[in-house]
């Protein structure tokens, strides 16, 4: 079994066994990234592989951390990066323009949530994927990619006031959805 440089070299070399090595090593890694960005599994298997040809071709760009005992997370980091950005683009190709309501953006009145919930990662993924599409790609884009209002507004091209009100109403709509979630886990006790 190959290690990881040793399958990145191989696929700078342009070796198949190192492709696959690579491939069957994070396709599941990069089906929960691009899930937080689509609900569609089918769609999720194209944007994986369209994502795998990319870091392929790109693979020469990956820079090698200098610490030995980093090169997982920072190769992880930069496919992760790679599937966010090809699932952004995905989605912006199906929405030609997004629209933010003539609403103000008020505060909203905000839910106790308490962090001991006992909410396991399939449970966040069905209250992020109960979003509106829009809302769902700016909480994922900002609150879980790091990425600023800004740099969202240039990618998705929006006027950052948009990016903050559908951050801010995907937040609200989360809390919504989760004290839902926790009134009915409640009375199922």
């Amino acid at each position: 079994m190959l290690g990881l440089e040793d399958a990145i070299e191989g696929c700078l070399k342009n070796k198949n066994k190192s492709k696959e090595m690579i491939y069957k090593s994070f396709y599941g890694y990069l089906m929960g990234v691009v899930l937080r960005y689509v609900n569609d599994r089918n769609d999720a298997e194209e944007l994986v592989n369209d994502t795998f040809i990319k870091i392929f071709k790109s693979i020469g760009q990956f820079s090698f951390p200098k610490e030995n005992g980093e090169l997982q997370k920072a190769f992880k980091g930069w496919i992760a990066r790679i599937s966010s950005r090809t699932a952004i683009d995905f989605l912006r190709t199906k929405k030609t323009h997004l629209y933010v309501d003539d609403i103000a953006d008020e505060q909203q009145p905000l839910t106790q949530v308490s962090a001991l919930s006992k909410l396991n990662v399939q449970d966040i993924l069905k209250l992020l994927n109960a979003l509106p599409e829009t809302h769902r790609l700016i909480f994922n884009m900002y609150e879980i990619e790091g990425f600023s209002h800004d740099e969202i507004s240039k990618m998705l091209n929006i006027p950052e006031s948009s990016s903050r009100v559908y951050l801010t109403r995907a937040k609200s709509k989360l809390r919504e959805l989760y004290s839902k979630t926790s009134i009915n886990s409640y009375a199922a006790s």
